[in-house]
């Protein structure tokens, strides 16, 4: 035991667990915390549960040809709520003869006492994800009804899964909860959270939330409470915790690398200083200042006086890192996402899209907003961007566009002369491109409150160079062929996608996103000269269009010297590849504009200590200023191994922690 690093030096460990209780006493006292363990709820059946008995019926008579069981109490209360009522054989043999899916191997132990063996077994950790998974491996679920066995709260990406899958879920509750019979444990942590004597909180399911709220109410003591709980780490188990204390707008410290009790105790232990100290920055503070104090070199005389965008709504997002980098306010950690975060590197995402083609994938939203949320949560980065692709648009303005494999977006009617230019519309229809705001909703939906969500476009000069050139270019001639001819068709063009980005990104607001970003892929083939005659003026239009106090990122590559022609109004992040040192392009861009970047992307094919070495490198040359996003300089390649981006995510949390941030300097940590 002398050896052991994971400690909680004496840190008071409340625990919500009920079934386990004794051993969560005693692996906390074991990883050296105060244990206060109050069971929180004890299953009940529903009586009479019409709904678990229409179950049964439906299965026999084959009318639902799934069955996933989530937990074996849950299997044993469905037999028993349907056994006065159903013939228990009947619906035994049944199920042995239908595809039976367990979660995890509780249900596989249960149904074996009943002499039955599940077709499909769920690997761990047992989440709603390898639940996908297990079916995208071979399980046909299309026009299927699939019937799922719940267990307190219903899992919505997990039927959301299923039903962009092309099934049917239909879910049936078998039990509820109500407070243990001897609620004396339970009132004493209540009272103790709500006068800050817990400093941190292990939550194991999601309706030990409410029950622990329930009991608040109950007591009185509601508002003192929530205010205990804001300055308590709380450490969920998995999602669906997280989910449930998310939407009783409590905030999530930490979960652990796998949802079991043993992950979850070393874990919180190894990381207990650390986020204790994280929640007691977050606490609001009364009587903060809105003005910043900026950290400057004597090279670049900046105003130390700069007062931050204000945020526009009240969104929960809006108080998060990223949004509070976006619009220049200081932060406890540098905020981190990636581009490309959902792509080709993921196993996840190279599941789901073996089923359709790109643009299938793309027109589906629930999918869309899986791959997404997927991303998110295993990377843990504190963004969230849709997952789309730059080249949707063109389809309603006239363009003929195919993913070709081995070639990438092949558009087959390019437009190369004034004359062609006539034929491409407007975006008249915005609603043409419904899909694209069906995804905005359904990820910001799926997605925790706190995360706030990116909608992006491709930058007119990228989407006029595939418009024109018919797919990528080395040397874009046919592109600059027609920016330089004086038959107008340049201007018309750009005009016209000018209009469309405008509708696109603001439809994308309207539809939830919280921040846009425009990508200018090949805007590095352009000079300064080139880029300020033929680019410039409509650029300048899509800022101005863009709803008012929505940050814009606006991340263009491949040419360091466009910098300063980037930034736009103060709302405006610029985004800078890897080709150029940070701390050169910020002072070329100017430190009152927040900016975005910029660790090479090869770097995630490495190792650990190397990435930790770069990811080092570009924070000391952001200085500690305030503003900073950590990204990519571009997107994530597909060779990066998963391990790896996961390790750059812990690095940019780790190192970028400022000591010397107070809850004086303003804002959350969310």
């Amino acid at each position: 035991m002398a050896a052991m690093t994971n400690k909680f030096d004496g840190l008071r460990v409340a625990a919500l667990e009920s079934r386990r209780a004794d051993d969560m006493t005693r692996l906390i006292c074991k990883f050296g915390g105060e244990a206060f363990v109050s069971p929180s709820m004890r299953e009940v059946p529903i009586e009479p549960n019409r709904a678990a008995i229409d179950f049964a019926y439906r299965i026999i008579t084959g009318d639902i040809g799934i069955v996933i069981l989530m937990t074996g109490v849950g299997f044993r209360y469905l037999l028993k709520a349907t056994e006065k009522h159903v013939e228990q054989q009947r619906l035994l043999d049944a199920l042995s003869d239908i595809t039976t899916i367990c979660r995890g191997p509780k249900p596989v132990a249960v149904m074996r006492e009943f002499g039955l063996k599940p077709t499909h077994r769920v690997p761990e950790p047992n989440t709603w994800r390898e639940l996908l998974q297990t079916i995208d491996a071979g399980i046909p679920i299309a026009n299927q009804t699939i019937g799922i066995q719940e267990y307190g709260v219903s899992n919505k990406q997990l039927i959301a899964g299923l039903e962009a899958r092309g099934a049917i879920a239909e879910s049936v509750k078998v039990y509820g909860w109500e407070f243990p019979e001897d609620t004396q444990a339970l009132k004493a942590n209540t009272l103790a959270l709500a006068e800050g004597e817990r400093d941190i909180l292990l939550v194991t399911s999601a309706h030990q939330v409410v029950n622990l709220l329930r009991m608040g109410e109950e007591l009185g003591i509601t508002d003192s409470l929530r205010d205990g709980l804001s300055k308590t780490a709380i450490v969920s188990i998995g999602p669906t915790t997280s989910d449930m204390l998310r939407e009783h707008d409590l905030t999530v410290a930490m979960e652990p690398s796998h949802p079991k009790m043993g992950h979850l105790v070393s874990e919180s232990a190894r990381e207990a200083k650390r986020l204790v100290d994280q929640v007691r920055f977050q606490s609001p503070a009364s009587g903060s200042s809105a003005s910043v104090t900026v950290r400057a070199d004597d090279s670049n005389l900046i105003s130390a006086s700069k007062t931050p965008m204000p945020a526009i709504d009240d969104h929960p997002s809006q108080s998060s890192l990223f949004m509070r980098a976006c619009r220049g306010e200081p932060t406890p950690r540098t905020p981190v996402w990636m581009m490309r975060q959902a792509g080709r590197y993921m196993q996840e995402y190279r599941d789901v899209r073996s089923q359709q083609s790109f643009l299938e994938l793309c027109a589906n939203p629930k999918l869309c907003s899986e791959v997404m949320c997927t991303a998110v949560e295993k990377l843990n980065v504190d963004a969230a961007i849709i997952f789309s692709d730059l080249l949707p648009i063109l389809v309603p303005m006239g363009f003929d566009l195919e993913f070709v494999k081995g070639d990438g977006p092949v558009i087959h009617n390019p437009v190369r002369s004034a004359a062609d230019v006539d034929r491409v519309k407007g975006l008249d229809n915005p609603q043409d491109l419904g899909f694209v705001y069906e995804t905005v909703k359904q990820t910001r939906a799926d997605l925790p409150e706190g995360i706030p969500l990116i909608g992006f476009a491709g930058a007119p000069f990228t989407l006029a160079s595939y418009a024109i050139e018919g797919g990528g270019s080395r040397q874009y001639s046919s592109t600059k062929a027609l920016m330089r001819a004086a038959d107008g068709g340049w201007a018309a063009l750009m005009d016209r996608l000018t209009d469309a980005i405008i509708v696109y990104l603001n439809e994308q607001i309207s539809a939830g996103a919280q921040c846009v970003q425009l990508f200018d892929s090949w805007a590095g083939c352009l000079s300064p000269g080139d880029y300020r005659e033929f680019v410039l003026p409509w650029m300048k239009r899509i800022l101005e269009g863009v709803t008012p106090g929505v940050p814009l990122i606006n991340f263009a590559t491949g040419n360091p010297e466009l910098l300063p022609l980037l930034r736009g109004d103060r709302r405006t992040v610029v985004g800078v590849d890897w080709r150029i040192e940070l701390d050169v392009a910020w002072k070329r861009v100017g430190h009152d504009i927040s900016v975005q970047g910029n660790l090479d992307p090869s770097v995630l094919l490495t190792d650990a200590k190397t990435i930790r070495a770069a990811v080092q490198d570009v924070l000391n040359k952001a200085g500690g200023r305030p503003g900073h996003i950590f990204n990519l300089g571009h997107g994530v390649l597909q060779q990066t191994p998963v391990e790896n981006a996961i390790e750059l995510v812990k690095a940019v949390k780790e190192l970028s922690v400022r000591d010397d941030f107070s809850a004086e300097d303003g804002g959350t940590d969310s």
